[in-house]
């Protein structure tokens, strides 16, 4: 098996990748050399003998994720796990908000890139989601996929309701995607409320204490992997494509995130914001 893994420097995607390398190759997929050969190092102490490729790219830019879908062999399991939370008016050198770059628009293309290099292989893509209870309360608005018009009593969570928003764009995108696919099968997954994510490190006030209270409650990167991980291996799932699944259980999400309507017109502005085809 050869699986990449998204976001695998740290956190959740480390985990993730530790437990996938004891299955075969697995592509660790991070923005800086350093971190990269860090989380490698740890990976192999729990994993000795792992076989492990390290891909720099940062996700934020549309030209590094279409140069790593390239440089990429056929995969037979990826895992986009990489997230970030960051202020709605930080801007990536392409000129889009990181936010919605790294959050939904990086695993969009690189998925759809990915799709066309597998063929008509057998795969599994698995995309890291956040609790669908709580999205609910945060549906996307199509007309304003940047959240500029998003208001929160809090301004200090901001950020964290429109990472929520990103979010349900993964799940609409898992949806949209599993539909167009045939032998690839493409399911998304809630991996829990986790501690040492990093998703926090640029928060402050109201946010930055929920994150702090979170370090000291929250079970470990081990536990939110268990889920995807198992999406991406086990043979109770293998051609289940389109679910989305919390503690390994099928679960629904919002109405507004599974509109057919909706799912295909978030699909077609992603395409133009990143220059792909509709197809």
């Amino acid at each position: 098996m050869r699986a990449v893994v998204t976001g695998a420097t740290s956190g959740i995607g480390e985990a993730i990748a530790a437990k996938l390398a004891e299955r075969g190759t697995v592509v660790l997929v991070g923005r800086d050399d350093g971190r990269l050969r860090d989380a490698a190092a740890r990976i192999e102490r729990a994993a000795p003998g792992a076989d492990l490729v390290l891909e720099r790219a940062d996700l934020a830019l549309v030209k590094e994720v279409r140069a790593l879908a390239e440089r990429l062999p056929a995969a037979d399991v990826v895992v986009s796990n990489a997230a970030v939370i960051t202020d709605l008016d930080d801007r990536t050198a392409e000129g889009l908000q990181t936010l919605l770059a790294v959050n939904h628009l990086a695993p969009y293309l690189l998925l759809r890139l990915l799709a066309e290099r597998i063929g008509q292989r057998r795969a599994r893509f698995v995309i890291v989601g956040a609790d669908p209870v709580a999205l609910a309360r945060v549906p996307v608005d199509l007309d304003d996929l940047e959240s500029g018009r998003l208001r929160v009593p809090d301004p200090d969570m901001l950020p964290f309701a429109a990472y929520g928003r990103t979010k349900n764009m993964n799940a609409m995108f898992g949806y949209e995607l599993a539909r167009r696919l045939t032998t690839i099968t493409v399911t998304a997954a809630h991996p829990g409320i986790i501690a040492g994510t990093r998703l926090g490190r640029n928060s402050r006030g109201a946010l930055k204490r929920l994150a702090d209270e979170l370090k000291l409650t929250a079970p470990g990167s081990e536990v939110g992997a268990d889920t995807p991980v198992w999406l991406a291996t086990s043979s109770e799932v293998d051609g289940q494509t389109g679910g989305f699944y919390v503690e390994r259980r099928l679960t629904p999400t919002a109405e507004h995130t599974t509109d057919r309507a909706r799912c295909e017109r978030l699909w077609r502005e992603s395409a133009q914001l990143v220059g792909i085809s509709n197809g």
